[in-house]
């Protein structure tokens, strides 16, 4: 079923902190959802749909519905890692196109600086009784030589070297210098990304994504409840979704399941890449940046490199702006699920919200995309355009 243009984001926000020592998760859970019906110009009671992932604490939406003392008629607890929250968008789409409920409520929170997890460099903490764990496991898998994988597999089939990825890096330093919330906000040049330490070759620390604590959330309503509020409408006209796994063994890591979500995305919205004035994409590393370029059509497959090598990415400069809050690279990164963030700055892009340094001009088209998994295992893709009304 399309539910192209009938559903809106009227609520967007992002938590300031970077760093939640003196608070729980769900309590970030309830603040960024606050946040987002004030932004919305809505209150708790107005709210009959909630989603979250498994960032939630407990039973998830059962835990939170609870502590938020909410009263909904819909949940959705699907989790894919980083794209959870953009395929919560999709489908609260569906939800309010098929009636079951008119105002949903999507959240995000985590606490992994604070609790000093999810590192990348060491062994992820799963269940072990998990058949990929048992299997994976005992050869050392960590998030970071994972995606290694990936960058040196991508290098050896088309030639992509290190400075070409420290550009994705150096494209989000310009950005977040202009953003007060962001952990890193001095900007980089290629010489400082590539003499950065090597953390897994060919991947140097300035290649990976900061660990923040933090979170966001949104509110997606039918085109009736946006009519009556007065914020800038922004409407979903196309949504794509797909997972990748290892397809038994016959693995091709030069492509990500973003060859998928995208081009379904593209068709239902009726647009092309060239009509995309801004792009937020999942930037976990420097390579996935890049790879998801050239999965959503923006380059030929294996001109990555030469794509964000040219300044491509910086607004004001590139013809594509990305992550023009400074994206997982520099502003922040919860709890492994930086789709959240990807879809509340596009927001901002098409609201004409975001920071004047880095607001693209006439943003009236713009495409989130998010990555949640692993590149070099099992990944899900989700791909969001959206447009300003």
């Amino acid at each position: 079923m399309s539910t192209k243009g009938m559903a809106y984001i009227v609520g967007a926000y992002e938590h300031p902190t970077r760093k939640a020592t003196d608070k729980s998760i769900a309590q970030l859970h309830a603040e960024v959802a606050k946040g987002a019906l004030a932004d919305a110009g809505l209150t708790k009671d107005d709210v009959d749909g909630y989603f979250c992932a498994s960032d939630a604490p407990g039973h998830g939406p059962l835990n939170m519905i609870d502590y938020m003392n909410l009263n909904v008629r819909h949940v959705d607890a699907t989790n894919t890692g980083g794209s959870s929250h953009m395929i919560h968008v999709a489908h609260a789409a569906q939800a309010i196109a098929s009636g079951k409920c008119s105002v949903a409520l999507i959240t995000l929170a985590g606490r992994p600086r604070s609790q000093g997890q999810e590192k990348g460099a060491i062994p992820r903490a799963d269940n072990p009784l998990q058949p990929d764990f048992q299997w994976e496991n005992p050869y050392g898998i960590t998030t970071l030589n994972i995606y290694a994988m990936v960058a040196m597999r991508h290098m050896y089939e088309f030639g992509t070297t290190s400075e070409q990825l420290a550009w994705v890096k150096v494209a989000c330093s310009h950005h977040a210098q202009h953003n007060p919330n962001a952990m890193l906000r001095d900007v980089v040049t290629v010489e400082d990304v590539v003499n950065s330490p090597m953390v897994s070759d060919p991947l140097h620390r300035m290649d990976c994504c900061v660990i923040s604590d933090g979170g966001g959330a949104l509110i997606v309503t039918n085109r009736e409840i946006a009519r009556s509020l007065k914020r800038p409408m922004v409407k979903l006209i196309g949504a794509g979704e797909a997972p990748k796994g290892q397809t038994a063994g016959a693995v091709d890591l030069s492509y990500s399941g973003a060859a998928w979500s995208g081009p379904r995305a593209f068709a239902e919205a009726g647009v092309t890449q060239a009509d995309i004035k801004y792009a937020s994409i999942y930037d976990s590393f420097t390579i996935t940046v890049l790879m998801q370029l050239e999965d959503l059509g923006f380059c030929a497959k294996g001109d990555g490199g030469k794509f964000v090598s040219d300044g491509n990415l910086i607004s004001g400069v590139g013809k594509l702006p990305i992550n023009t809050d400074g994206g997982g690279l520099c502003n922040n990164h919860p709890m492994n699920r930086g789709g959240m963030t990807k879809v509340i700055e596009a927001v901002r892009q098409l609201r004409g919200e975001a920071h004047s340094a880095v607001q693209v001009p006439n943003c009236d088209i713009a495409l989130a995309h998010g990555t949640g998994g692993g590149l070099g295992t099992r990944h899900a893709s989700a791909t969001l355009i959206l447009e300003r009304e």
